[in-house]
């Protein structure tokens, strides 16, 4: 049996209100066998928390997405805005701290639409920081941000760096690979030739697959959820000429060594 992950999930958005317990069991029913959703602020932190001590399968990445652009992205794919509280980033650091998350994620920069570049990367540099503290791997955004992002990441000694929907150039994500990153590969790999080719490049030993739910779904106009996790790992196999049992069950040893 192909045992699937998803790394990188948003499931406290509105959408899965209702059919979360649903969301779930299909999940389970597709052989995922952990998902990892991400908070991206105060309020989605302590939800994601909810969230992992309700469902078995479920773990939670504490986070801080780019403040400045958290309230001004506007999402291409879908009827679902954020909707940002504020709260103070220094304290949600502390806290962050104190639960001792099995990721850091969602972090990073976003120069698409953020502006106060600085401010970001001095919060990701917090988060730097904190994930060699506690010894977790880092869920990396950098849209736009791609040069800076793996910069910083080489100038640290962080050894678990996620690089979540790269869409750097094909040389700077060899580049990040090289330097050990990890790549996570979203389910939309199946109809988005960027991914597949970074797919291509990257040792199946660095590849963890994600659906970034409710974004990114394989199938166009629909929601995306973790059981979709299939149909990112069939391409993945079909590119890598390997068995989708070998290709799902070396991305869940992956997940095993750095979570």
């Amino acid at each position: 049996m192909t045992i699937l992950v998803d790394v990188h999930t948003h499931l406290d958005y509105h959408v899965f209100e209702k059919d979360i317990d649903q969301v779930i069991e299909r999940a389970k029913a597709a052989g995922v066998k952990r998902i990892i959703t991400n908070g991206i602020d105060a309020q989605t932190n302590r939800k994601a928390l909810e969230l992992a001590s309700r469902f078995d399968i479920v773990e939670a990445a504490l986070g801080i997405y780019p403040q400045d652009a958290l309230a001004a992205e506007v999402d291409e794919e879908s009827e679902n805005p954020l909707k940002v509280k504020p709260f103070d980033v220094d304290e949600e650091l502390e806290f962050i701290k104190k639960q001792k998350p099995i990721a850091l994620g969602e972090v990073g920069l976003e120069y698409k639409y953020g502006t106060d570049f600085e401010t970001q990367k001095k919060v990701f540099q917090k988060f730097i920081e904190l994930g060699e503290k506690l010894n977790v791997p880092l869920l990396i955004h950098s849209r736009k941000a791609e040069l800076d992002v793996v910069e910083m990441i080489e100038s640290s000694s962080i050894k678990k760096a996620v690089m979540h929907c790269f869409c750097g150039k094909l040389k700077l994500a060899k580049r990040a690979y090289d330097n050990g990153c990890f790549f996570s590969i979203p389910t939309n790999v199946v109809r988005n030739e960027h991914f597949q080719k970074i797919v291509e490049i990257v040792d199946i030993g660095k590849i963890f697959t994600e659906t970034d739910a409710p974004y990114l779904s394989p199938f166009p106009g629909k929601r995306n959820e973790p059981a979709f996790i299939t149909e990112s790992v069939n391409k993945i196999a079909e590119i890598k000429k390997m068995t989708v049992e070998e290709t799902g069950n070396n991305i869940f040893k992956n997940y095993l060594s750095i979570f």
